[in-house]
């Protein structure tokens, strides 16, 4: 299954030299924890992402005004990024060892496609999981006589 189907897609997104608050509307906008930051030039490039932990650490920690702050100057850069044929356990498995709760999905060419956040991608592995769980419960259930 692509992981586009539990992705954010499209992703939210702002342009590198906007200003935070404007980062953080666009979350509270979308009901997400980050935005793919873009670089206007000939095509939009990602560049980073912004995150609600770059609020904290970046911005609150270090009172730092975010209507005066662009983004590029407090984002996570560079973006980790997966392609969309990636399997949901290997990207599980990259945000648990790198620690990080979104990735940017892209094509082979470089496209932001979506965003993937460790919440969806959780749920999605715990409904599998229920799936998976009924079928073996089934297939014990309808167990004939003799075993």
């Amino acid at each position: 299954m692509s992981l586009l189907k539990i992705a954010h897609v499209p992703p939210a997104k702002i342009d590198a030299d906007q200003a935070v608050l404007d980062a953080v509307r666009i979350m509270a906008r979308e009901g997400v924890g980050a935005v793919a930051v873009l670089e206007r030039g000939e095509r939009a490039d990602l560049c980073g992402v912004f995150t609600e932990r770059d609020v904290m650490l970046r911005i609150v920690l270090h009172k730092l005004d975010p209507e005066h702050t662009k983004v590029r100057d407090v984002m996570t850069a560079p973006v980790a990024t997966i392609p969309e044929d990636m399997t949901a356990e290997d990207a599980f498995n990259l945000m648990v060892e790198r620690h990080m709760r979104h990735l940017a999905i892209v094509s082979e060419d470089g496209e932001l496609l979506g965003m993937l956040s460790i919440r969806n991608l959780l749920e999605h592995l715990v409904e599998d999981l229920r799936r998976e769980l009924h079928s073996l419960d089934q297939y014990i259930s309808n167990d004939g006589p003799g075993g």
